[in-house]
């Protein structure tokens, strides 16, 4: 079992879902984790800042944790209540082993973000025997990755490519710019300085037909049945979110959010992000099925109980639906 997963969640433990008596409006405290760092988090990073699940009653706290496992270690010991992710090997072990997991939305129903490499790699095909870093083994990065492979008919094992756990987003970019690896998965904000130096975007992902659950909300099925009030005002947070994100004339705001939760020098630096967030967000924010089905594919052919999952157990699209009933959008 890991660890706790920062001394800030072991605070916030006594105090989940307890009501703030000292607060003007009586606030439930919530925990939701990311093992991502990248501009497909502006949601959660925009309803944080300008008070959106308040609204509803929360008083939610984001929480980037290092990856997948250890978000997934944090849900199912009850530290926290929700996790944002994609559909990944952490995740879907997580289920296989037992964890009532389910997906209660879906933000981004797509692969996105670009295949960088370093200038002398100008096509796919040469990545074979190439060096690729991604986040962790079977994370987030590594599932855009192989399934990239997998669809220009490339095979890791069998082509020689090598995948080496560097990190998130801003450690793997600085390591393709000093071309220790010939190839990583990034964002479009990190992305954007390596595009003006030269180096390959292979391919922009969300180009690419290929189903796939990215940024997710997950919960336990105990915790939708213990607080679906809680859930239902996370995802109305989201909405409202992703609506004020659409709107031009709160540019600068969405900015200076993503700024500030990417940890960037300059709200310039996420122009790239913002301008990117059209293309990814999902108005209807159902969960794909479909998108979990290729992933349950992808894994099963080296774990069994992966295999056995089905797809549409770790779906739970209620609330989802009466959003839409009320015209969210």
């Amino acid at each position: 079992m890991q660890s706790r997963i920062t001394s800030f969640l072991t605070l916030f433990m006594m105090s989940i879902l307890i009501p703030d008596s000292q607060a003007a409006q009586s606030l439930t405290k919530v925990i939701m984790t990311t093992g991502s760092f990248s501009e497909r988090e502006a949601a959660m990073y925009v309803a944080q800042d300008y008070g959106m699940f308040r609204r509803y009653g929360l008083d939610l706290t984001f929480v980037h944790v290092r990856n997948g496992p250890v978000g997934m270690a944090a849900i199912a010991s009850g530290e926290t209540q929700l996790h944002s992710g994609s559909a990944t090997a952490a995740v879907l072990g997580a289920a296989a082993e037992g964890i009532d997991l389910v997906f209660v939305a879906g933000i981004i129903n797509k692969l996105i973000g670009n295949m960088m490499a370093t200038p002398k790699i100008k096509t796919p095909a040469d990545l074979k025997g190439k060096v690729i870093a991604v986040t962790s083994a079977s994370g987030g990065s590594w599932m855009f990755t192989t399934l990239a492979l997998e669809y220009w008919g490339l095979d890791a094992k069998r082509d020689g490519i090598t995948f080496r756990i560097l990190g998130d987003e801003s450690v793997r970019s600085q390591a393709l710019l000093n071309e220790t690896v010939a190839a990583t998965h990034l964002g479009y904000t990190f992305s954007a300085p390596l595009v003006s130096r030269g180096f390959t975007n292979l391919a922009d992902l969300s180009k690419l037909p290929i189903p796939f659950q990215s940024t997710g909300v997950l919960t336990t099925r105990r915790f939708i049945n213990a607080s679906p009030e809680v859930v239902e005002g996370v995802l109305r947070g989201i909405v409202d979110s992703m609506t004020f994100i659409a709107q031009p004339d709160n540019k600068p705001a969405v900015l200076k959010s993503l700024a500030k939760g990417l940890r960037l020098q300059s709200v310039e630096q996420a122009v790239e992000g913002y301008e990117s967030l059209p293309l990814l967000y999902t108005r209807r924010i159902y969960p794909t099925v479909e998108g979990v089905r290729n992933v349950i594919r992808l894994l099963g052919l080296t774990n069994e109980k992966i295999r056995k999952l089905k797809a549409e157990d770790l779906v739970d699209d209620r609330f989802v639906r009466k959003l839409e009933k009320e015209g969210k959008f």
